[in-house]
């Protein structure tokens, strides 16, 4: 589990404006040398958000083209591409050294009245009972004590996470970034699961491993500092890839959120150049 501290997610999700349309981003300092991609999606719909009062974001793709070094700031750059009543869209792209890191398309939109509504629902359980601040800003737990490091732990490509933000402001554009960053990280576990011998334990040290793309659709609002579920599936892997999916609900079990994710597995070699 991943200990986020709350000062330093503030920090991050707030960009300093150095032109127009131009930004400086911190980064969440997690112990390793690399950004975490996570904070690349919630920066992104920080960003994407600016100057679009009445919108929220509505689905977002990102593409990882290198990692970032946690130890530089990151330059922040959004593109308008078009900005209506109900819609807009735009690029933000990160970059250190005026080399591209990932690159983000979103896309926003405004509340409208309903023509027709349905939406899955699940059974969640119980959520976790109130915890320590082990966790700092950040709560997950892996429901059935699954544990994805462990290499001798075999099971489905399946795997059921609550997430939750503590001390976090309580806006939407807030909720979404925080949803976004929560999804990110357990779908290469995910996809690990039914292979004796291969756990996240192994990654960056055995195992070379990354999110390259990840896609989050926002389907109504929901606030991240309550329990949500994460209820995730990888249906294939193979070739040095893997693909996972996940929807996001409510403790309630409403559907908020649904995501996808391809990502890199393989065994590790000699980095070049820091290419993927």
């Amino acid at each position: 589990m991943l200990r986020v501290d709350l000062d330093e997610l503030r920090a991050a999700l707030t960009l300093t404006q150095v032109g127009e349309d131009s930004y400086q981003a911190a980064n969440l300092q997690l112990g390793g040398a690399i950004v975490f991609g996570g904070q690349i999606l919630a920066q992104s719909a920080v960003a994407a958000l600016i100057g679009q009062a009445g919108k929220s974001v509505k689905t977002m793709h990102t593409v990882f083209a290198r990692p970032g070094a946690s130890a530089k700031p990151l330059d922040v750059s959004i593109e308008r591409v078009q900005a209506g009543r109900a819609f807009a869209s735009g690029t933000v792209t990160f970059s250190q050294e005026d080399a591209v890191c990932a690159r983000s398309m979103v896309l926003l939109s405004a509340d409208e009245p309903d023509l027709i509504r349905h939406g899955d629902e699940c059974a969640p359980g119980p959520p976790p009972a109130p915890g320590g601040d082990e966790g700092g800003a950040w709560r997950t737990v892996v429901a059935g004590g699954v544990d994805v490091r462990d290499p001798d732990q075999v099971g489905p490509p399946d795997l059921d996470v609550w997430s939750r933000w503590i001390g976090v402001p309580d806006d939407l554009g807030t909720s979404q970034a925080l949803l976004a960053l929560s999804t990110e990280g357990f779908l290469i576990g995910t996809a690990m699961r039914p292979h004796q011998g291969v756990g996240q334990s192994q990654a960056h040290r055995t195992l070379s491993t990354g999110v390259i793309s990840h896609t989050i659709t926002f389907h109504r609002p929901c606030d991240a500092d309550a329990w949500v579920l994460l209820r995730q599936h990888s249906p294939f892997a193979g070739g040095g890839r893997a693909y996972g999916r996940g929807d996001i609900f409510t403790a309630g079990g409403q559907l908020v959120g649904s995501f996808a994710q391809d990502s890199m597995i393989r065994p590790m070699r000699p980095a070049r150049s820091g290419r993927l």
